[in-house]
């Protein structure tokens, strides 16, 4: 049988339906106890609860004086001076305050402070300008942080805020979820790396580059598994040595319907193959299997499909695993800047630039979108689902859309 009339044994499956697969088989990998001062971008495995009451004592809010507030508007004779980090220590009288430092202890004996804008200090004895209550301008115990409460939630990505919280209520050591190890395998014969001499019709690889760099993106760890050329048992070896050393196995090329496209048959041969195909465009033959309960996802071999294709399908399972609660990117709605032709038989991710101004955002194509022109990736920051037909989506369409990356704002 010539290669023109082979068919695929895959149905061709939904975007939703392929998602919806890849996320029954994943769950959060385990948990491991790390140093919480440098755990910036981890995902907590457990709740976080306050140890202790932040503050711990009653503070002044700013400075000023602190003294009792059923003393009113009568002159206080001035005693002293506190400070945050000062030892000194004041009791206080009636008919006495004493200087205040922002976020020194209260004194014994004072319920109130008054910032040093609305006092007068002379020849030893202070002048208030407002009357006060018990309570005013000082913070008190439990304020910022209560004993008990929940200051961070499982599934939280620490960020700059997280780590302060978790310094400031002296918790150095936390857990979080395990970051996946994701092998990654080019294939094929016509494959050189990029430093070697490239020979004529020759490839060079950089889809094992740019997928390793966007699973370190995505928060994994990435292992190279080089390149394995167009013969089943080295590709097999190579697929059993990734399985090995990682929880996900991703492979680039081969997924086609060639005679030399061999990783459909290997997967099916180790494992279970989930699907085959994708109605989608850039990355119809993405594949998806799971090889002794292991993640593994076929990759077309141009470019363009190759990241698309991990953008869409393999970045939230990654997220997942990590523990992440939200793992897909976000979706919004677009207007387009320039008008968008659609793929006349399948939904298609068109890789745009999303612009914020006047309270919208707006969307421009970076040009032909083209498997294998990856300068069309250049600069995206969003791919454009664009359903499939024939009429061409004129300038001021509304399409949605995924955010791979930073909004750029026009004001």
């Amino acid at each position: 049988m010539s290669n023109m009339l082979r068919e695929s044994p895959y149905p061709m499956v939904s975007i939703a339906d392929a998602t919806a697969m890849i996320m029954a088989h994943t769950q959060p990998l385990g948990s491991e106890e790390i140093d919480a001062l440098t755990a910036l971008g981890r995902v907590l495995a457990t709740d976080i609860a306050a140890p202790e009451d932040i503050p711990d004592v009653p503070k002044a809010a700013m400075d000023g004086y602190a003294l009792r507030a059923g003393d009113g508007l009568a002159p206080r004779r001035v005693v002293g001076e506190l400070t945050a980090g000062g030892d000194t220590t004041v009791a206080l009288g009636p008919g006495e305050a004493t200087r205040i430092m922002t976020g020194a202890p209260m004194p014994p004996g004072a319920d109130a402070m008054i910032p040093v804008e609305l006092t007068e200090e002379r020849d030893g004895m202070l002048f208030i300008k407002r009357e006060l209550k018990p309570g005013d301008y000082v913070h008190v115990v439990g304020q910022d942080v209560a004993r008990g409460q929940i200051a961070l939630t499982a599934g939280t990505i620490l960020g700059a805020a997280d780590i302060g919280i978790l310094a400031t209520l002296g918790l150095t050591r936390i857990s979080v979820y395990r970051r996946p190890r994701v092998a990654v395998l080019a294939t094929g014969d016509e494959v050189v790396e990029p430093g070697e001499t490239r020979p004529g019709g020759a490839v060079r690889d950089s889809n094992r580059y740019a997928l390793m760099a966007a699973v370190r993106e995505a928060g994994g760890e990435p292992i190279s598994l080089g390149i394995a050329r167009d013969d089943i048992a080295v590709q097999r070896q190579a697929i059993l040595r990734g399985l090995e050393q990682a929880d996900v196995l991703i492979t680039s090329g081969g997924v086609s319907m060639g005679t030399r496209d061999l990783i459909k048959p290997l997967l099916a041969e180790l494992g279970t193959v989930h699907f085959g195909r994708i109605a989608f465009k850039p990355g119809k033959p993405t594949t998806f299997a799971t090889v002794n309960g292991k993640l593994v996802f076929g990759l077309p071999g141009f470019p363009v499909s190759s990241l698309v294709s991990f953008e869409v399908f393999v970045r939230p399972a990654l997220r997942a695993l990590q523990g992440d609660a939200r793992p897909f990117r976000p979706h919004v709605e677009v207007t387009l800047d320039s008008p968008i032709t659609p793929a006349p038989d399948r939904p298609e991710y068109q890789r745009i630039i999303v612009t914020y101004r006047a309270g919208r955002l707006f969307a421009t194509s970076t040009g032909g979108q083209g498997s294998s022109r990856i300068l069309s990736l250049r600069g995206a920051n969003g791919l454009l689902l664009v359903p499939a037909g024939e009429t061409v989506y004129p300038v001021g369409s509304v399409l949605p859309a995924l955010l791979t990356g930073p909004l750029l704002s026009e004001g």
